[in-house]
């Protein structure tokens, strides 16, 4: 019997993290691995809670298991900290080099290798996409993780490409739910002003709120993943997450098969996707483009 950990940075009850984690399961069936039968699967769920990510990161080393898909920034560094023995395969990470999980993409040359989540300059197209699906828009606010290295490389990109499109960019630095609220609050005064939600697990874990607070506010908002818009958001872009889970189960299986993280090199996203809300563009008086929509992946009406 083998042994799998899984440290989820999303809250059980979560249907997007519901859906990853059976992508990643269905990915390892495939390959011949069934929980219960030839590999034990134990999974964590931290709710984007920093202190429960360490407990239980520290919890999932102590089972010595065979390899540990870590999913996300905020679970890989704490894992990296309880042990740099234990194999680690990595999903949704945005700069693992730059974070200094692995030394090279190439070649990882640690205990950890997997999927990077993009690279920093997508984050440009976000406020491309915000100036297209609403013109009028010349201030949007940037909801920013500071407890994250990936939080400011993405700002960084953002606010390199806004000056071109005629959009003036505002960080709002967020750690909980009262200072996004408050934060999201203070800056919808005014008009003509839009949201830009960068990848973080905060982001994820409070999409709900988010999406409730750009609707009240009648803010124009673009996201880095679909779960947001075919949860009530605007618009979407950015790399299939589902697919990476998948992708996870097969670096997985090479190493329950004697691979070595060290050996394996990093991948990057093969597929990006652009999601449309059409009810909530309608509710906020915006009409979509012609050209925008036919380059859409998913459309919700």
């Amino acid at each position: 019997m083998r042994r799998i950990g899984v440290l989820m940075s999303l809250a059980s009850d979560d249907p997007a993290g519901q859906t990853r984690l059976t992508a990643f399961l269905q990915g390892l069936e495939q390959l011949g691995w069934i929980d219960g039968r030839n590999v034990r699967i134990d999974t964590r769920w931290a709710a984007g809670d920093a202190e429960h990510i360490r407990k239980y990161a520290a919890e999932l080393v102590a089972l010595a298991p065979d390899v540990i898909l870590a999913t996300g920034s905020s679970t890989l560094g704490p894992l990296q900290q309880a042990s740099r023995a234990v194999p680690i395969v990595f999903v949704v990470v945005p700069d693992p080099v730059g974070a200094g999980f692995v030394e090279s993409l190439a070649q990882p040359g640690g205990n950890a290798t997997g999927f990077t989540q993009f690279e920093y300059g997508i984050s440009g197209k976000w406020v491309e996409l915000l100036k297209q699906i609403a013109p009028g828009v010349t201030r949007a606010a940037v909801l920013r993780d500071p407890a994250t290295a990936a939080g400011a490389g993405q700002f960084a990109a953002i606010q390199a490409v806004a000056p071109s499109v005629g959009v003036e960019i505002s960080p709002i630095n967020v750690r909980d739910a009262p200072e996004i609220e408050r934060g999201v609050t203070a800056f919808a005064r005014g008009s003509n002003k839009g949201l830009i939600v960068p990848a973080s697990a905060l982001t994820t874990v409070h999409r709900e709120l988010i999406i409730k607070l750009a609707a009240q506010r009648r803010l124009p908002a673009v996201y880095f993943e679909r779960s947001f818009v075919t949860g009530g958001g605007l618009i979407s872009y950015g790399p299939d997450l589902v697919e990476q889970y998948r992708r996870g189960a097969g670096y997985v299986d090479r190493i329950l098969k004697g691979e070595k993280p060290a050996n394996l090199p990093v991948q990057a996203p093969t597929k990006y996707e652009l999601a449309i809300n059409l009810k909530t563009a309608k509710a906020l008086g915006l009409e979509v483009s012609p050209m925008l929509l036919a380059r859409a992946d998913e459309v919700i009406k």
